[in-house]
């Protein structure tokens, strides 16, 4: 890797390798035998991957390169050698194989329809050399790279903390309720939720927990929580990440902010369950321009010093880090800025979200610290985080969160916005604290007192909506809610002024419905699940259909020349013709070019040889599915509603930019107005479905004579409502701002069906901090219709 040989046969040694040197050309290769049979058996499948053998991957691999920099790639033409060099790309990626299977790599790429190209070679000349336009411009000498360059030294002056604790300054206001104001409307601990859902939070069908939680999508999440992506399989494996930083602290005392970015980034991994005993850190430096000041060296010493600090308390080791760019503008300088970023495993079915769950039930605070200390007190966190973890194992913890900035004032209007459910503080001694940012504490709602624990009872939960405090003060959620949602709003909209009109509710097409019939014999279906540039909900769709008992087939359309265009319009045809379902997955196609979601994948449709075999599809009884981008093409193909590919009309229906102007993540209630569909035979008419939606053109439009005609037709087949069921407009049930609420329509017959929702993104233990059903049986539906 990046060590030199001897470096690597000592590593070996050290961790209980025996190590055989061989130097002959012919052998090329370092011979282990491991103690540990696992490492012994990973070495083995290593090699018969053929990944470049394991044996010459250590040591030998990188001793020396030859790079070409005129084969690199370009977006850009004009590049110099320097530019090529050192120029970044989130599109590119380095992949070392053996000679003899380069070729088979390349066209494993192709198939995928990613350009791979041989750029550089592994030498054993013992030096990294760039060439361009055939003159050397690098030839470094790997012992030089080795070094890591030139070694600098400097001084560095470590100054003590100056002025007041930042944790000990309390809020403005004159009474509770302003100070709670004052702490919500802090920029450190107002809601994102406008910035958040600006990105895709439930891609991959893993998402154990969502941004926001609660019914109302308010309470802010600890960590982001994904389950271990498995082809063909389920897994109760997850992924946790959480991070840490307190600007004000460590602008106060860098040493001391670093310590407590660690510690919140953990406390955060433990309120949510998983195995923090396992924890590494990646940091995150941000520091202002460096001079010769010694002062101005101290920052990044004492912070991470800091961070050195707690990793050995906690006997937890960071195994990454970025150092940024300069935090310098003009006199602006950022502040001494460490990030703790925090990543473990947990089991996703104990998994902990942070909205209160029940009413009437007690909330504690697990205190970590005094107010009267400066330094954390690590054996007590320890004791706490272990105190904490007992108790989620054998499930007392309904919902948790760790306090930080704000206090635990913060963590409890957070924790009660979810899902508008109160809390009745009891505790008068609490109060005088309850604005402390107690670094390493939990509040929890518990079901009953853990037997262990510096437990502190603060209150219990109440149907009321507010935070009721001893002497009869309160403070209503909606009054919360407003202050905490305020601050970016502007800047991030959280919500448009769409009116919360009510809309008819859709029903069965007014004539009645008779059920198609699929003429050909009977057994699992055959899914084409075809793959443009842009599509990325292929694998889950896939594995959809796999559970619900059909045969997925994937198809990567090619485009990249004229050549392989008409080969991908030829194959897809084929298959097409081999299927009886034709699946549209969700994604971007080709960027959402040209001019709008869905144009490029409806061309396609359009060719002559797929609109062929997409009508022989129909004719034979055959179903269609579009969700998101697939819907998108549906409908600018013509097949909805028509139920046949169409040139579009002035006023034909279509999909639009969503009203709030951005794109947005959430999850939205749909109602089914009926199940006469093949697509909706495993549904009851008024079923009400909690679904992950993420798309920035899906605002249904439509003149009125033909939204009069679909619902007529019973072609309306979803709509966006509120929890009582009822269809409207406003923008917090009808995330697009949909004509009539639509969130989904199909053909005439019913076998074509398009739907903005991802239904295909729910799995086991997913959306765990979003009540509601969240299982649509669509697929099943579907594949039923064969069966």
């Amino acid at each position: 890797t990046g060590s030199s040989k001897e470096h690597t046969e000592e590593s070996l040694e050290s961790c209980g390798a025996e190590v055989q040197k061989g130097n002959a050309p012919e052998e090329r290769k370092i011979q282990r035998l491991f103690r540990n049979p696992e490492a012994t058996r990973l070495i083995k499948r290593c090699n018969d991957f053929g990944a470049g053998g394991v044996s010459v991957a250590i040591g030998e691999l990188s001793q020396g390169m030859d790079i070409d920099l005129d084969k690199v790639p370009l977006k850009y033409l004009g590049l110099n050698g320097t530019e090529i060099a050192i120029s970044e790309s989130q599109e590119r990626m380095a992949v070392v194989v053996d000679r003899e299977k380069a070729d088979q790599f390349i066209k494993l790429a192709d198939e995928e329809n990613l350009e791979s190209t041989i750029v550089a070679e592994i030498s054993s000349s013992g030096r990294l050399r760039m060439k361009w336009k055939n003159n050397i411009v690098v030839d470094i000498d790997r012992a030089f790279l080795d070094t890591n360059g030139v070694r600098n030294k400097t001084e560095a002056v470590i100054q003590t903390a100056q002025g007041a604790d930042p944790r000990k300054q309390e809020p403005e206001g004159t009474n509770l309720s302003e100070k709670i104001s004052a702490v919500l409307s802090d920029l450190n601990v107002c809601s994102q939720r406008g910035l958040a859902e600006m990105f895709d939070s439930s891609i991959g069908a893993g998402s154990v927990l969502l941004p926001f939680g609660g019914c109302h999508r308010l309470s802010e999440t600890e960590c982001s929580v994904h389950k271990i992506p498995v082809l063909n399989s389920e897994t109760d494996t997850a992924s946790l990440i959480s991070h840490g930083f307190d600007p004000h602290i460590s602008e106060w005392s860098p040493y001391l902010g670093s310590q407590l970015a660690v510690i919140e980034s953990v406390a955060r991994i433990v309120s949510t369950g998983g195995n923090w005993e396992n924890i590494r850190f990646s940091f995150q430096e941000y520091f202002r321009r460096m001079t010769r000041d010694p002062l101005h060296w101290g920052l990044p010493a004492s912070s991470l010093l800091g961070a050195l600090k707690a990793q050995k308390e906690l006997g937890m080791p960071a195994i990454g880090g970025k150092d940024s760019m300069s935090g310098t503008f003009h006199e602006i300088n950022v502040p001494p800025t460490l990030i703790s970023f925090a990543v473990t495993t947990g089991k996703a079915s104990k998994i902990i979200s942070t909205d209160f769950k029940k009413t009437g039930t007690p909330v504690y605070l697990l205190k970590s610290d005094s107010e009267d200390s400066v330094s954390p007190d690590y054996g007590r966190l320890k004791d706490n985080f272990r105190s904490f973890s007992d108790a989620a194992e054998s499930g007392l913890v309904l919902s948790a969160s760790s306090v930080r900035k704000g206090g635990a004032a913060a963590s409890l209007c957070r924790m009660a916005l979810g899902n508008t459910i109160g809390i009745k503080i009891t505790n008068r001694d609490i109060v005088p604290f309850i604005f402390y940012p107690s670094y390493g504490s939990i509040v929890a709602e518990l079901r009953e007192k853990p037997s262990s624990g510096s437990w502190i009872l603060i209150g219990e939960t109440v149907e009321d909506h507010s935070i009721a405090f001893p002497d009869e003060v309160s403070i209503s959620l909606e009054d919360i809610r407003k202050t905490y949602t305020a601050p970016l709003n502007d800047i991030f909209p959280d919500q448009t002024q769409n009116s919360g009109n009510l809309v008819e509710p859709a029903g069965p097409a007014s004539g009645g419905y008779q059920v198609p019939v699929y003429l050909k014999g009977k057994g699992a279906p055959r899914v084409i699940i075809p793959v443009f540039p842009g599509t990325n909900c292929e694998y889950d769709t896939s594995e959809a259909f796999r559970k619900a008992g059909a045969e997925p087939d994937i198809f990567v359309f090619r485009n990249r020349s004229e050549e392989q265009i008409r080969f991908s319009l030829e194959k897809l045809r084929e298959r097409i013709s081999q299927a009886q379902i034709l699946m549209l997955s969700g994604g971007f196609s080709s960027g959402d070019e040209p001019d709008g979601s869905g144009k490029y994948i409806s061309n396609v449709l359009r060719n002559p040889l797929i609109t062929e075999a997409v009508h022989e599809l129909i004719d034979r009884g055959g179903l269609i599915l579009g969700i998101c981008n697939g819907f998108q093409a549906l409908i600018k193909s013509g097949l909805l509603p028509d139920g046949r590919i169409t040139l579009q009309e002035e006023d034909s229906p279509t999909l639009f930019r969503n009203s709030i102007n951005r794109h947005i993540a959430r999850t939205a209630l749909t109602r089914l107005a009926h199940n006469q569909s093949p697509w909706l035979s495993l549904m009851n008419e008024g079923d009400i479905h909690q679904i992950a939606f993420s798309h920035g053109e899906g605002r249904f439009c439509a003149d009125n004579k033909t939204l009069k005609k679909l619902r007529d037709n019973g072609q309306i087949v979803f709509q966006y409502v509120n929890e009582k069921g009822v269809p409207l407009m406003d923008d917090q049930y009808n995330p697009n701002g949909s004509a009539m609420a639509i969130e989904g329509i199909m053909s005439p017959d019913g076998k074509i069906l398009g739907k903005m929702g991802h239904s295909e993104r729910f799995g086991n233990h997913c959306f765990k901090n979003i009540p509601g059903n969240k299982k649509q049986p669509l697929f099943e539906s579907g594949v039923h219709y064969f069966l």
